[in-house]
C-alpha cells in the first residue's frame, strides 16, 4: 500500500510556480524561475496572486527570501495586489505567518497598504489573534509602527474589531499599549511641526510692514488651525475650519495686493487652504459685453481660483456708479462670486478704495453675511516707507534690476526716512504710498552709475547706493509726477 502512495504523492508534485510557493518546494521554484524569469511576478487564475502572495500566505520563508532577493533582470513585486486589493505583507498578516511578515517588513513591505475593503495587515493580523490567540503577528506589525488609528472602508480600526469576550484582553492591552505610544509620539512631532509652521509664518509677517491688526487675525487663524492639527494627533475629533471672505478696504500703493499674496503662502502653510494659489481678477477678468457672457466668464475664474484664493482688485467696478437704463453686467458678476462663498472651494478677498466700496457692500444683501472681516489699509508715514525700502533691498531676486546692490551703512530707516519726509509732500506720500518705492530706488541706481567713472574698479563701490542717490532718486520721481 505503501508504494502506491509513494507514486501518487511523486505524480502529484506541482508544476506551476504558484504550486511549488504553496507548497514550499524551493528547489522546483528555482528550476521554474531559472528557466523562465518572467514567472517571477506572473499572476494565477481567479485570485491573481503572484508567487511571493502564495509563499507569504503560506509561511513558506525560505521561499519568500529566495524571492525577494532574486537577482534577475526583473524584481519581485513588494506591494502587488491580488484580486481583493491584498498585498504579500496583508496575506501574511491574516494567516498568521510571522516569520513571513517579519522578512516582508524588513524588506520595507508597506506596513499601512490598504486592500480593496480599506483594511490594513495590523486589520487582518488582529482577526487572525482572535481566532488562534496568537498576538506575535499583531506585535512584529506593531513594532513597525502599524497604525492602530488607521481606519477600513467601515471607519473600523482594528481595535474596533475586537471581541468584548475575555480571550481578547491580552490582544486589546497589547494594542492600547502601542495606541498610546503612537498618539505621544506624534503630539510631540506635531508640536515640533507647529513651531516650525509658526516661526516660518512670523517670518513671514516680518515682510509686512503696518497691517497691525490683520498680522493679528492671521497669527489667532494660524495658532487655531495649529492646535487643531495637534488635537487630531491625540486622536481627538474636531470639526474643520473654513477661512472667513475679506475686504480689503485702502488706497493704491497700501500693500493689498501683496498681502493677499502672502496671505495665499500662509494660509497654505498652516492647513487653511489645499493650495496657495492667488488668482487675481479685475471687472474685464469677469464681465462680457453681450447677454450671457459674464456668467460663463466669471466662472471659469472661480473654477480656476478654487483651492486658493481669489483676489477681486478695485471691486467697486462691477456696480455702476449711478442707476442707468443700459444693463451693468458688473452686478451679475458680483451674484456670480456671491453663489459659490458659502461652498468653501475658495476663499475671496474684495478689494479697493473705502468709499467705492461701499457701492459693493450695499449693493447685494448677502455681501456683509459672507464677508466677515474687513481690513483697513492705511496710508504709509516715511517711516513705513522707509521701512519698506529696506525691506526691497534686502529680499530681491534674481532678475530684479537692484539685484546684488546694497545701501551703504549710512542709509538707516530713521535716515530714509527723514529724506523721505523732507523731499516729498504728504499728498505725494498719500497718492503714491508704497509705490513710491520702487521707482526711488530704480532712480538712485540710475544716479549711481551717472556719478562712477569707468575707472571704478572697487566691488563696494559699484554696488553700494548711497543717501546721496536716494536723495537723487527721490528729486527725479518727483520732478516725474510734476510733469506727468
Amino acid at each position: 500500500m505503501q508504494r502506491p502512495l509513494d507514486q501518487r504523492s511523486r505524480s502529484s508534485k506541482p508544476t506551476t510556480i504558484h504550486g511549488c510557493a504553496q507548497s514550499g518546494d524551493l528547489l522546483a521554484l528555482q528550476k521554474l524561475l531559472r528557466d523562465n524569469p518572467s514567472l517571477l511576478n506572473n499572476r494565477n487564475p481567479v485570485m491573481a496572486q503572484t508567487p511571493l502572495h502564495v509563499s507569504s500566505g503560506y509561511n513558506n520563508v525560505e521561499i519568500v527570501k529566495f524571492l525577494l532577493n532574486w537577482q534577475g533582470p526583473e524584481k519581485v513585486e513588494l506591494e502587488a495586489k491580488n484580486m481583493y486589493g491584498e498585498t504579500p505583507l496583508h496575506m501574511a498578516a491574516k494567516n498568521g505567518c510571522n516569520a513571513a511578515v517579519q522578512l516582508l517588513l524588513a524588506h520595507g513591505a508597506i506596513v499601512e497598504a490598504k486592500a480593496n475593503n480599506g483594511m490594513t495587515p495590523l486589520h487582518l493580523a488582529v482577526w487572525y489573534s482572535l481566532r488562534a490567540e496568537d498576538c506575535s503577528t499583531v506585535k512584529t506589525l506593531l513594532e513597525y509602527n502599524a497604525d492602530c488609528s488607521s481606519k477600513d472602508n467601515e471607519g473600523m480600526t482594528p481595535l474596533n474589531h475586537l471581541s468584548q469576550g475575555p480571550g481578547s484582553e491580552k490582544l486589546r492591552e497589547l494594542l492600547h499599549r502601542y495606541l498610546d505610544e503612537q498618539i505621544k509620539r506624534r503630539a510631540l512631532e506635531a508640536c515640533s511641526e507647529t513651531k516650525a509652521k509658526m516661526d516660518e509664518l512670523e517670518d513671514a509677517l516680518s515682510n509686512i510692514v503696518g497691517l497691525n491688526d490683520l498680522k493679528s487675525q492671521l497669527r489667532r487663524w494660524a495658532k487655531g488651525m495649529l492646535l487643531d492639527e495637534r488635537r487630531r494627533a491625540l486622536g481627538l475629533k474636531v470639526g474643520s475650519r473654513k477661512p472667513p471672505h475679506m475686504a480689503f478696504l485702502g488706497n493704491p500703493g497700501t500693500g493689498k495686493t501683496m498681502v493677499a499674496r502672502v496671505l495665499g503662502r500662509l494660509l497654505h502653510m498652516v492647513g487653511i487652504l489645499p493650495t496657495d494659489k492667488v488668482t487675481e481678477v479685475q471687472r474685464t477678468d469677469l464681465v462680457g459685453e453681450f447677454v450671457g457672457h459674464t456668467g460663463p466668464k466669471t466662472r471659469r475664474k472661480i473654477k480656476e481660483a478654487e483651492g486658493g484664493i481669489l483676489f477681486v482688485d478695485e471691486a467697486y467696478r462691477l456696480i455702476p456708479m449711478q442707476k442707468s437704463d443700459d444693463k451693468d453686467y458688473g452686478l451679475e458678476a458680483l451674484e456670480e462670486i456671491m453663489s459659490v462663498m458659502d461652498s468653501g472651494k475658495v476663499v475671496v478677498i474684495f478689494a479697493g478704495y473705502s468709499e467705492p466700496m461701499k457701492r459693493v457692500i450695499s449693493s447685494n444683501e448677502g455681501f456683509c453675511r459672507r464677508v466677515t472681516k474687513f481690513f483697513h489699509f492705511g496710508d504709509f508715514n516715511s517711516q513705513e516707507l522707509a521701512k519698506i525700502l529696506h525691506l526691497k533691498m534686502n529680499n530681491q531676486t534674481e532678475d530684479s534690476l537692484l539685484n546684488g546692490f546694497r545701501l551703504h551703512p549710512s542709509c538707516s530707516v530713521d535716515s530714509v526716512a527723514a529724506l523721505i519726509e523732507r523731499e516729498t509732500t504728504e499728498k505725494q506720500r498719500k497718492e503714491m504710498n508704497g509705490g513710491l518705492v520702487d521707482p526711488m530706488l530704480v532712480n538712485a541706481r540710475e544716479n549711481l552709475d551717472l556719478r562712477l567713472s569707468f575707472e571704478c574698479i572697487d566691488t563696494d563701490e559699484l554696488l553700494t547706493i548711497t543717501i546721496d542717490d536716494l536723495e537723487a532718486g527721490l528729486s527725479l520721481l518727483s520732478q516725474q509726477v510734476h510733469h506727468d
